[in-house]
């Protein structure tokens, strides 16, 4: 696939913005609060419907404005999509696809695919586990579209039953209380188990193929292991076997819920475990394991998304060669060639062998504005 143009208005510091990209890669250069995050960040936002950097959408249209609108031209081997997404201050962002409104935004999904890779993806080893668990429904959204309304099903229901404990945590006696959860408990279960299943599947495609990259990236000298470790006991990913699971772990922390006021098991309790070399890259591997760690799951998302879409998806590369050390750059340059469209930001040039600048598009970005080399 491939991002032939893209067009910004009144998107974080662009006003008015139009992008024509005629290389397999771009190089955005420009000083620290020029705009040249925002302009991957919009991207992802077409690819995934969601933002690493902000929750609210109002945080995304620019000061003193109702709207922003973020459009795209993309050429896939089906043809050619025009791609808008519209977010508003107050109210609901929408979406359209070739000029026609969409109703449900994850039929919007799927049509553009990209990886996002930033200097905040360190984060996935040393920070905690929620962020692990957005970074593998991201990932999720883009092999699977409805896994986003799965997703926000579960979390729907989740709210409604934390908001029912909080209320009824002090003036209901046990048994009454319990009587009452069961409709939450069961929906809980249900779409609880939805989730769990699809996290599972995605880690046991995903794993084997970051182990491998992490073995070239290290030289074979360490071994990745990732594992899925869901809050609830997965024996295995039967969808009965899960959700009995599910309800006998409710039960179990019945009396914990009910004191805390808020809901103790289901996946967004999860979490998946990193380990080099058996143990914790959390707790002990050195900030280079970490990169190269960081650098290997990231890879393997473009090579999973690759193999699921059939098609290679957009790289978009957020200040991260600063990051990396010469040799993991070489490594994640050598792995990019020409095969991924690639969008990348950094404040100068010198990070690149001449001949990458010379078969590079690079523009220069400078308070919303960019400009041509």
């Amino acid at each position: 696939m491939y991002l032939k143009t893209l067009n910004l208005r009144q998107f974080r510091n662009y006003q008015d913005q139009q992008v024509e990209f005629n290389a397999a890669k771009t190089i955005l250069v420009g000083n620290n609060a020029q705009g040249k995050s925002n302009l991957l960040e919009a991207v992802e936002l077409l690819a995934t419907l969601r933002s690493h950097r902000m929750t609210r959408d109002r945080d995304l249209v620019q000061e003193g404005e109702a709207i922003a609108q973020i459009n795209a031209t993309l050429e896939r081997q089906t043809g050619v999509s025009d791609l808008t997404l519209t977010l508003r201050r107050n109210g609901r962002r929408s979406v359209a696809l070739n000029g026609e409104s969409i109703r449900r935004q994850m039929d919007f999904l799927g049509v553009l695919n990209a990886v996002q890779f930033s200097s905040l993806d360190l984060e996935l080893v040393r920070g905690g586990p929620e962020g692990r668990r957005n970074w593998l429904d991201t990932l999720l959204i883009q092999l699977e579209p409805v896994y986003a309304h799965i997703l926000q099903q579960y979390n729907h229901v989740l709210r409604q039953r934390n908001a029912f404990l909080k209320r009824h945590v002090e003036t209901l006696d046990a048994t009454s209380l319990h009587s009452e959860l069961a409709v939450w408990d069961a929906q809980l279960a249900t779409t609880g188990t939805r989730v769990i299943r699809r996290r599972d599947r995605a880690i046991q495609r995903l794993a084997p193929i970051a182990t491998a990259w992490h073995a070239s990236i290290s030289g074979s000298t360490e071994v990745l292991q990732i594992k899925y470790l869901p809050n609830i006991p997965l024996e295995d990913n039967h969808p009965e076997e899960v959700q009995q699971a599910f309800l006998a772990k409710i039960q179990q922390r019945a009396i914990a819920e009910m004191h805390q006021g808020t809901t103790l098991v289901g996946p967004h309790r999860d979490e998946i475990e990193l380990t080099i070399n058996q143990t914790p890259a959390r707790q002990y591997g050195s900030q280079g394991q970490q990169r190269t760690l960081v650098l290997a799951l990231k890879l393997a998302e473009l090579q999973l998304i690759e193999e699921v879409v059939k098609e290679p998806p957009l790289l978009l590369l957020d200040d991260v060669l600063a990051e990396l050390d010469l040799s993991r750059q070489n490594q994640l340059l050598d792995a990019i060639q020409d095969r991924f469209q690639t969008l990348i930001t950094t404040t100068h040039l010198g990070s690149f062998d001449s001949q990458w600048l010379k078969s590079s598009q690079i523009l220069f970005v400078k308070a919303g504005e960019i400009i041509p080399n």
